[in-house]
């Protein structure tokens, strides 16, 4: 693989942290490049108490000298502020450690199925890993990936296409400062506005919401991805990346869904010729056929299930006792689907860093820049 990345950390634990692997020399990263993204996911209406405490910022502890990447591993590093208030729970020396075991696991979460696997007879081993909390780290590293794509024009977005039932009029393209400036991150204020209340209305009620974020990448060249083996396929693997957010339980690229129920004179993309070069009619295929771009603007949705924590919580068994009960309640949000965009960005990002790199090649940025300038020079003439 041109580009991976490992994170590591516990939502309750002292850190969090990434390293991330196949970054090239030459490119300017600074700590600050790093911070609008972090904040951006710690926001939307509808997140929890969490947010309040936290204030993440991702350290640079290796890889850059002197604000240019090594070509080396970076590693980031961001801070768990509420970790104070967790410091006997979650200790790592045996003599410290304060357990008081979560036996009343939720429906639909990871609690269940993680005691099982690991053999846990405490919640807490399984939920402090599968948190979302984990996504603060590939945040970060997406904002390194962000970084290497703009210097080839690529720009990667999102925005909040539905909440619940609650669906924005997007329109063929999207004002991105009313998405920024908009509370639930959505471009249509009327469906924005009522997103907030449905969100409002879910708290009150003690439940909780889901939705669909939709990720835009402008500006990715045709030929990234390939269909020589299954494991190429770029749709495949941004599918992967999107789905493995957590409550992320489907992705569309494009007009997948709508499609799939369309005769096909209404869903493939006519190719034109027009101002000198090629393109289509229309994005149907959101960007990608045969598992490779075809120039257009690459279109992902990612469809995220209501969170599982519940403030009247869901009935459950006991696994300690075998009897019924009320599920666990940890502190948690009430819908993170604007949240969960950023980290749509961030999955995209980096899936298309790796494609580049993986294309293009180069140990370093002037290399690798050589490298597209070529290929585009070729493909456009």
């Amino acid at each position: 693989m041109s580009l991976r990345f490992l994170t590591a950390g516990e939502s309750h634990g002292e850190r969090l942290t990434v390293i991330l692997d196949g970054i090239p020399a030459g490119l300017t990263l600074r700590e600050e490049d790093l911070v609008a993204d972090l904040r951006r996911r710690q926001g939307g209406h509808g997140r929890g108490g969490r947010m309040a405490i936290e204030q993440d910022a991702a350290h640079i502890v290796a890889g850059v000298r002197g604000g240019l990447t090594l070509g080396s591993p970076i590693t980031l590093e961001i801070a768990n502020r509420d970790w104070e208030n967790w410091r006997q729970v979650m200790a790592v020396d045996p003599a410290e450690v304060k357990r008081k075991p979560i036996t009343r696991v939720r429906p639909g979460h990871a609690d269940l199925a993680g005691m099982l696997k690991y053999g846990a007879d405490d919640a807490r081993d399984v939920l402090e890993r599968a948190s979302a909390r984990e996504t603060a780290a590939r945040v970060a590293a997406g904002g390194v990936a962000k970084l290497l794509l703009k210097e080839f024009g690529i720009l990667v977005r999102s925005y909040t296409h539905a909440v619940g039932a609650i669906k924005c009029q997007a329109g063929a393209s999207v004002d991105w400062a009313t998405v920024e400036s908009s509370p639930v991150r959505c471009p249509d204020a009327k469906a924005g506005a009522a997103m907030v209340a449905a969100i409002d209305a879910a708290r009150e009620h003690g439940d909780t919401l889901g939705g669909v974020f939709t990720v835009i990448a402008e500006g990715v060249p045709p030929g990234l991805g390939s269909y020589r083996q299954w494991d190429t396929r770029l749709d495949g693997l941004l599918a992967q990346a999107i789905v493995s957010i957590p409550a992320c339980k489907a992705v569309a690229i494009g007009d997948g869904v709508v499609g799939a129920s369309l005769p096909g004179s209404e869903v493939h993309d006519v190719p034109v010729y027009e101002n000198e070069r090629l393109g289509h009619e229309t994005n149907r295929a959101g960007g990608l056929t045969g598992g490779v771009s075809n120039g257009e603007p690459l279109v992902v949705h990612g469809y995220m299930k209501p969170i599982s924590t519940l403030l009247k919580p869901l009935a459950t068994v006991d696994l300690k006792t075998k009897e019924p009960a009320r599920a666990h309640y940890e502190r948690s949000d009430i819908c993170v689907v604007p949240a969960a965009g950023v980290v749509g960005e961030a999955m995209v990002a980096l899936v298309l860093a790796g494609a580049v790199l993986e294309k293009f090649g180069g140990d370093s940025l002037p290399e690798l820049r050589r490298n597209v300038e070529g290929y585009l020079a070729k493909v456009r003439a």
